[in-house]
């Protein structure tokens, strides 16, 4: 039996946090025996440069609401107290000083596998984690350099559908955590403006 510390980073906006990202977690947890899972919501994404995303500090609680009873999930505010965009190869960097003896994943969806070559410094990121690929109907292609795990799961859940249904005033929805309705209803996010 290995001692080494099995550590899956999820990154992504979690605007807000819905049950597809927790069902993704937790199938990349069991499908590579990770001891821990840190969801690390940026600060900026560099994909999605148009948009701003919900303050920080809400993200932050709606994914600790989330992650309530998940004795395996972390909330990691490493990427929203730095500067910038948030650049996912200075995040595995960042994560490979802090546990220096763990074995790193990078959890990601199948459209994000597509679109890594284009990230900034993917083979930097490629060095320092193995990838788990949430394969939503096609089949991820290995690349030269690159530590691959495919899962064939997924989850139908959108943010963009649970935005738009809190702007209609929906209190709950299906995806959603029933704190995390809660806490979107109390603080009114994702409301349309008066």
């Amino acid at each position: 039996m290995s001692g080494t510390r099995k550590i899956g980073l999820l990154g992504g906006t979690f605007d807000p946090v819905h049950l597809g990202h927790l069902h993704v977690a937790g199938v990349a947890r069991t499908t590579c025996a990770l001891d821990e899972v840190r969801f690390l919501p940026c600060r900026i994404s560099p994909h999605k440069t148009a948009a701003t995303p919900t303050v920080d500090a809400d993200r932050l609680e709606m994914l600790r609401l989330a992650t309530v009873g998940l004795p395996w999930a972390v909330v990691d505010d490493f990427e929203v107290r730095r500067d910038g965009p948030s650049y996912s190869y200075q995040t595995a960097e960042a994560m490979a000083a802090r546990f220096p003896s763990a074995k790193l994943f990078w959890i990601m969806g199948g459209d994000q596998w597509e679109a890594l070559p284009r990230w900034e410094q993917p083979q930097r990121l490629a060095a320092l984690v193995e990838f788990i690929v949430i394969a939503r109907g096609h089949s991820p292609q290995p690349r030269d350099g690159y530590v691959l795990h495919r899962v064939d799961d997924g989850h139908p859940a959108s943010a963009t559908v649970i935005r738009a249904a809190s702007a209609r005033g929906e209190a709950a929805h299906p995806w959603l955590a029933p704190a995390v309705a809660k806490y979107m209803m109390e603080h009114r996010l994702y409301h349309e403006s008066p």
